[in-house]
This record gives structure tokens, sequence and C-alpha cells, in this order.
């Protein structure tokens, strides 16, 4: 399975969290970022976004048929985490549209065995191929990209 953690774009401040928005430049990193995939995506995959607007509008900029899922909201334990994602294990490739701190003890966890805070940047994904086999290396990383990477 590919499992591509990333993390939602610039959003605004404010005291609702889960009704924060994406900014301008967060809607530009989205779609930005929604272009690289989807040149590098296969046919089949699946979106996941927690219940944040500014998960879910980051998530639509590349797929209309995001699905969103409660386990990955804002604060959620990696244990919540590492359990949706167990859901969609028949799955090739799954996006995983989340948040600080959980995203970066994810690829921690993953790439380490140990979920140090690792810090993703807004905008950011982290493409992990994760292997279930015996031998190697479990975890590669295939890519990190920031959306900063990719402006002109």
């Amino acid at each position: 399975m590919d499992l591509i953690l990333w993390r939602h774009a610039e959003a605004e401040e404010g005291s609702d969290d889960l009704h924060r928005a994406l900014t301008r430049k967060g809607q530009q990193q989205g779609r930005s970022m929604a272009a690289w995939l989807s040149q590098r995506l296969p046919d089949d995959y699946v979106v996941l976004a927690s219940e944040a607007k500014r998960s879910k509008q980051t998530a639509a900029f590349l797929s209309k048929g995001y699905q969103v899922d409660a386990g990955l909201n804002p604060g959620a334990a990696l244990e919540d985490v590492l359990a949706v994602i167990d859901q969609y294990h028949e799955v090739d490739t799954v996006v995983l549209v989340g948040h600080q701190p959980y995203l970066g003890r994810l690829a921690a966890r993953l790439m380490s065995g140990d979920p140090q805070y690792w810090n993703i940047k807004k905008g950011a994904i982290w493409w992990l191929g994760l292997r279930h086999q015996t031998g190697g290396d479990p975890v590669r990383l295939k890519a990190m990209i920031t959306p900063g990477m990719l402006d002109d």
C-alpha cells in the first residue's frame, strides 16, 4: 500500500477549530499539490479527510469523492488514525488529509518505529510505500513535497 500523508493547506485563525476555512494562499497550495498528485496517482485511490473544514477543502481539490472520518479530526490519537487506515488495507493507495501533530507522529512511527514529533508543513505531502513482506525496509519514503517546491 502507498500511504500519502497530506497536511491540510494554510487556514484562517479562529477559535472554532472544525470550521476554520482555507486562506487564499491555502487554496493555491491545495490546487498546486492536487495537480502534482493527480499526475502521479494510480487510477484507483481513496482520499480520506477529517471533519475539519480546512481538511475537507484540501481533499476536494484532489477528489470530490473523498471520505470523511472523525477518527482523523484534530487532536486524534495515533491509534485512532491507524485504525482508520487499517480499514483500507486492501486499497493500493490511500491519501490521508489530516493534521499535526498526528501526521508527523505517524510518519515517524512508520519510518523509525518511534512516534516522535516530526513536522509536516501545511499543504505538504509525505508519500510512503508500505511493504507487508519480510526482509528489507517495511516503509520507504517515495516523496516529500512542500507547496513551496511546486511554485514556479
